[in-house]
């Protein structure tokens, strides 16, 4: 992998929680909704990841260039598959935010307007405590790829730095 692929995968990782943690807000937010423009209760949304190429400019075109090959001169096989071609470097994207099949949460106020005929209230089926874990979850995964990106930059200008000296 080279260095400009690592900004890919962790900008798309970035973009990915993002993503993540403005669900998860709006699950919060939405905990006691109880009518929504489709009709009944809010439903607890999730989102689910795919991991796809990251591809950039330089990736391409290193990857259009020779090739190693070492071969082992007594089988005549490569010795690891990876020094064939070089590897693709994967990078998380959203891939659809779903909605949770999870039943609504009744509960007896026979005084809201939303109550049904027995008195019941449909609540959407969201838990703030695995709401928050979630969260917490994302943020730090965020964080971490926040690092890597960072780290990477400051490498590159490392590098920029000694080719500049030499």
């Amino acid at each position: 992998m080279d260095l400009f692929s690592i900004f890919d995968v962790t900008g798309g990782g970035m973009s990915a929680q993002r993503s993540r943690m403005n669900v998860v807000a709006g699950n919060l937010a939405n905990a006691e909704t109880t009518r929504t423009p489709e009709g009944g209760p809010y439903r607890r949304r999730s989102v689910l990841f795919r991991a796809q190429p990251a591809a950039n400019e330089f990736s391409t075109l290193l990857a259009s260039g020779p090739q190693l090959s070492r071969v082992d001169p007594q089988s005549g096989q490569l010795p690891f598959a990876s020094l064939d071609r070089p590897q693709q470097a994967l990078s998380v994207h959203v891939d659809a935010i779903q909605e949770s099949s999870r039943e609504p949460k009744k509960t007896y106020d026979p005084h809201h307007p939303d109550a049904d005929e027995g008195g019941y209230v449909s609540y959407p089926d969201i838990n703030p405590m695995e709401e928050m874990t979630d969260l917490l979850s994302a943020t730090r995964s965020y964080e971490a790829n926040l690092t890597t990106f960072n780290a990477t930059k400051a490498l590159v200008h490392r590098l920029l730095d000694i080719g500049r000296n030499s």
